[in-house]
C-alpha cells in the first residue's frame, strides 16, 4: 500500500490513464454513431454508379444480387444487418407498388409502409421503411427460415438508365436505425 506523495502521484497517473481510456472509448463510440461517410467502395450495374459507406463490408458473391453489404451489430442486437443491391434485367422486377407489397408481405406484424419519392442527380427513387417480425425469406422458393422478431427494412427502387435497381437493407430495427444515414449516403451518391 503506498502513502503520501507517492500514492497521490500514482493516483494521478491512474486518474491519466482512466482520462485517456474514456477519450479512446468516446472516440470509437463516435465512429458507431453513423454519420453516413462514404468509403472508396463503389458498386455499378444498370447505367448507375454508388458509393459504399466506409463501415460496411463487402460479402460473398449471392444468387440474384449484385452485391451484398455486410453492417456490424449496434450494441444490444445479437446480429448485424445486411443490404442487398438486386437488378433483374432490363424491364424486370415489377413496378414499385408491387414489390413494397411484396416487401411488406415478408413481415409479420408489419408497420404501414413509409414510402418516399425523390430524385438524385436525375434518377428516380423511392424508398420505403417497414418494422415488423421478419419471415427471413430465402432459398430457391423464398420461404421463410424462421420469423426474426424486431426487425427494419429500408429499401430503395432505383429508375436506372438500363432497368430497375432494388437495394434492401433488412436486419435488428436498432442496427437498421443505426445505419440509415449511411443507407442514405449511399442512395444519394447514385449518379449515371
Amino acid at each position: 500500500m503506498l502513502s503520501g506523495k507517492g500514492y497521490y502521484m500514482n493516483r494521478g497517473v491512474m486518474v491519466g490513464i482512466a482520462a485517456a481510456a474514456l477519450l479512446i472509448l468516446a472516440g470509437c463510440a463516435k465512429k458507431v454513431d453513423q454519420g453516413g461517410e462514404l468509403g472508396d467502395k463503389t458498386g455499378a450495374v444498370a447505367g448507375v454508379k454508388w458509393a459504399v459507406p466506409a463501415r460496411w463490408t463487402v460479402m460473398a458473391e449471392r444468387p440474384m444480387r449484385v452485391a451484398t453489404y455486410g453492417i456490424p451489430a449496434m450494441d444490444g442486437d445479437a446480429e448485424g444487418a445486411e443490404c442487398a443491391a438486386s437488378f433483374f434485367g432490363a424491364g424486370m422486377g415489377g413496378d414499385v407498388d408491387a414489390n413494397i407489397a411484396r416487401w411488406v408481405g415478408q413481415f409479420e406484424n408489419a408497420s404501414e409502409p413509409v414510402r418516399a419519392s425523390k430524385q438524385v442527380n436525375g434518377i428516380a427513387v423511392s424508398t420505403v421503411q417497414i418494422n415488423g417480425d421478419f419471415l427471413a425469406p430465402g432459398g430457391p422458393m423464398m420461404q421463410s427460415s424462421g420469423i426474426k422478431k424486431g426487425y427494419e427494412m429500408l429499401g430503395a427502387i432505383i429508375d436506372a438508365p438500363e432497368g430497375v435497381v432494388f437495394f434492401k437493407l433488412t436486419g435488428p430495427a436498432k442496427t437498421v436505425e443505426g445505419a440509415a444515414k449511411e443507407f442514405d449516403a449511399m442512395i444519394g451518391s447514385l449518379t449515371k
